[in-house]
């Protein structure tokens, strides 16, 4: 929740207060995952490893979008449950493990 904006007046002002910008930190995190597998050596994530972060990735930007257009269509305020966002948050995790790697590298991804 952003300092600045007021309280929100009920749960579901809170939830989408909350649940926004996580889905767009995840959308961010997985397009960047993206541009590093794009920049990143071979000698840093082979082939198969390479190939299945990559799918992983696009599954993840593909759930995102669905999720979002499943509670834009959903008249009630909805949220997510675990189990749909949890390996998102691995795939988080995955991503700043392999910026890590590459900075180990030496490669320099802008």
């Amino acid at each position: 929740m952003n300092p600045a904006s007021p309280p929100p007046d009920s749960a579901a002002e809170l939830l989408e207060q909350v649940l926004a910008p996580l889905l767009r930190d995840f959308q961010e995190s997985f397009e960047r995952g993206l541009v590093l597998l794009d920049h990143c050596p071979y000698r840093v994530l082979q082939g198969p490893d390479r190939q299945a972060l990559r799918s992983r990735l696009e599954e993840g930007l593909a759930g995102l979008a669905a999720a979002r257009l499943l509670r834009q269509a959903t008249p009630a305020p909805m949220a997510l449950e675990m189990a749909t966002i949890a390996p998102w948050h691995q795939l988080v995790v995955e991503v700043w493990s392999l910026s890590a790697a590459l900075r180990a590298a030496g490669v320099v991804v802008g």
